[in-house]
């Protein structure tokens, strides 16, 4: 994560300083939205055949591919910054294969980290992960800008160097338990099998979709680059600071969910904490001073980071194991509709009424959308725990 995040925050500064040299606040906000749009689109069209390959192959070689790719990706980045000859265009082809590769490696993921742990310590696992996962967007943007000061093709490098690391680990990984793939199906219908299952699963869908809505609305994370730049001019020391702010959030709220995980009336606390995301989104698009925009921020990362573990435990904890590679691509693509898909909006919105206006009409959505899962889903709002009912085998096994 720390390799990802670093990299895609300079992505989005590169590709918003070339295309200001030429263009205008609101048109360079529309170059950061096709970006978003484009890392999109593949995960889109793939997400069918993520989840029945993260289901039927090795896990674990699927990551390790994955990383490997990513490897590649940050290495051309840093040789085509080093020679002066990155471009706009080479910068969306960028985006193109950062969404194929991020496709194939969340769902493997996620299902592979079940594996690996007991059924009971999952949401605790959730909160340790995240630590790290969350860890990676703090440090990995508050290096980035200080990198990039020194040397614009050294984030890249440094990423490149992670992501081989980070493939290495995973050689490390032994064969992991798994539940037995139904073989009879054929492919087309183990993939309609994921889908089948979260439409027929009322809570699943309503905290998936619930993500997908909120966050497509309030991106204001999207925009952080025409803050840094127009708006609060904090240049790329103000860059680092809001684009690690939100992770710096997240990562108390996982810390505390570490040691203290929550245990009851999970479920209308995910809604609330949709409505803090909101609020903290709104106040930020009004802000022009940088520590009011990165205590925003930062309320805006601890309220996800809140929705993020208590989706991924009900998620998991109310999947069977041979269908969680399939749910968690369904899942990750809405996560994704509502990241890259989010970006495109703000960006356009931004293109269309400004990045002001984009960031505060996003955090009233998403506040809107709160209320009405709320009355759409009573089904969240009943989730008291995490306990799954007691006919659904979830599969889960202990590593030997």
């Amino acid at each position: 994560m720390l390799a990802l995040y670093s990299m895609m925050l300079i992505v989005a500064w590169q590709a918003y300083n070339l295309a200001r040299e030429t263009m205008s606040v609101e048109a360079s906000s529309v170059r950061l939205g096709l970006i978003g749009l484009l890392q999109f689109i593949p995960l889109f069209l793939l997400t069918p055949l993520v989840g029945w390959v993260a289901d039927n192959l090795d896990r674990r070689h699927i990551v390790r591919i994955v990383l490997v790719l990513q490897c590649a990706i940050a290495s051309l980045l840093a040789y085509q910054t080093a020679v002066g000859e990155l471009t706009l265009m080479q910068i969306y082809f960028v985006a193109v294969l950062l969404g194929i590769t991020r496709a194939f490696l969340g769902p493997a993921t996620a299902a592979l980290s079940a594996n690996l742990i007991p059924k009971a310590s999952i949401p605790t696992a959730i909160a340790l992960s995240t630590i790290a996962w969350q860890a990676g967007m703090l440090v990995g943007p508050a290096m980035a800008g200080p990198l990039y000061s020194l040397d614009e093709a050294l984030p890249y490098t440094v990423s490149a160097t992670l992501f081989g690391l980070s493939a290495l680990a995973f050689f490390f990984i032994t064969p992991v338990p798994r539940a037995k793939i139904d073989r009879t199906r054929g492919p087309i219908a183990q993939i309609s099998d994921g889908m089948h299952y979260v439409w027929g699963n009322k809570l699943v869908l309503g905290v998936i979709s619930l993500d997908l809505f909120a966050v497509l609305l309030a991106g204001a994370t999207a925009l952080i680059p025409v803050f840094a730049r127009d708006i609060l001019e904090a240049g790329e020391f103000g860059l680092s600071m809001l684009a690690a702010s939100p992770a710096a959030g997240a990562i108390i709220v996982a810390i505390i969910f570490s040691f203290k995980p929550i245990k009851s009336n999970v479920g209308n606390k995910m809604l609330w904490s949709v409505y803090a995301f909101g609020i903290a989104t709104i106040i930020f698009g009004f802000s022009t001073w940088l520590p009011l925009s990165m205590l925003c921020l930062i309320v805006v990362g601890a309220a996800d980071m809140f929705s993020v573990y208590v989706r991924g435990s009900l998620i998991q904890l109310h999947t069977p194991d041979d269908k969680r590679g399939r749910v968690s691509a369904v899942s990750q693509l809405t996560i994704s509709a509502s990241n890259e898909l989010g970006e495109a909006e703000s960006g356009f919105l931004a293109g269309f009424a400004g990045p002001v206006i984009a960031v505060v009409a996003g955090g009233a959505g998403a506040i809107l959308i709160t209320a009405a899962w709320t009355r759409l889903f009573p089904e969240i709002g009943a989730a008291k725990t995490f306990d799954p009912p007691d006919n659904l085998q979830t599969g889960t096994v202990k590593p030997s």
